[in-house]
């Protein structure tokens, strides 16, 4: 029995043993009891989860690979989730017990995995898990690159990111066209000093037209041309570390509240 790979879905079933192992591996364990699987497919990383001091949960938006996992893993009876993580409600279903997420995710919804993630963090300590390698890259990435964007700088505010490994195509059965990378993201245990809303909203806004300075990308935000004149201003948003643009909320937030 297999399943078939759909491509609307996303779908590269990972068939490289070592490398499931190794992302099982790289898991903390710290400060969460559960984890949740996100795409299981046929189960080649499942395999490894389970024999982790942990609980098991896997969520899986496929019905024949739903069918497939209850066949073949009968230890996840009861923690096999039908349906879509982008569209799943994690307290409802898992109260507010601490949760790491990890997977070989597909492709498509990547970007907003992480951003639920992000939504989620307060029950989310951990996330590691393969991406196509562009976006893993985006994700770790520091400023200074073009590759450094808004995922970025999100994502590291809130959680550390470290890039672990590249994984060829030839791995994935249908292979990709391109190659895939593994991070970890293991959540910090500050909150941010500033407004988070307001955070969210200036780190956005100034990446909406990244090739502009600060001075005109952040135009809508309605600022004082007294705060305009500080020389962050003069600075492209891609320049900026996220303890900079941190800093540059805390200085929007003065002149505007």
């Amino acid at each position: 029995m297999s399943v078939r790979a759909k491509k609307h879905l996303g779908q590269h079933f990972l068939t490289d043993e070592r490398i499931a192992a190794d992302i099982a591996d790289a898991l903390t364990h710290n400060g969460y009891q559960r984890v949740l699987e996100i795409g299981p497919g046929m189960g080649v990383l499942t395999k490894y989860l389970l024999r982790k001091p942990f609980t098991t949960h896997v969520i899986e938006i496929d019905q024949e690979s739903v069918a497939y996992l209850e066949a073949q893993y009968l230890n996840l009876h009861g923690r096999i989730i039908p349906g879509d993580f982008l569209k799943i409600d994690l307290p409802a279903f898992f109260g507010d017990e601490p949760l790491a997420i990890v997977g070989n995710f597909p492709y498509n919804i990547s970007s907003q995995i992480v951003f639920k993630v992000l939504e989620n963090r307060q029950q989310v300590p951990e996330l590691t898990g393969m991406f196509q390698k562009e976006v893993a890259q985006r994700i770790a990435e520091k400023e200074g690159s073009k590759k450094y964007g808004i995922l970025s700088v999100l994502t590291q505010a809130f959680y550390e990111v470290s890039y672990l490994f590249t994984v060829p195509p030839s791995v994935f059965r249908p292979p990709p066209k391109v190659d895939s990378g593994v991070i970890r993201m293991v959540r910090k245990n500050t909150r941010l000093p500033v407004s988070e809303p307001l955070f969210f909203k200036v780190v956005k806004t100034a990446f909406n037209q990244r090739r502009k300075t600060l001075r005109n990308s952040l135009k809508p935000m309605n600022l004082s041309d007294s705060l305009r004149e500080d020389t962050i201003f003069a600075k492209r948003p891609e320049q900026l570390s996220v303890q900079a643009f941190i800093e540059l909320t805390s200085k929007i937030a003065n002149d505007v509240f």
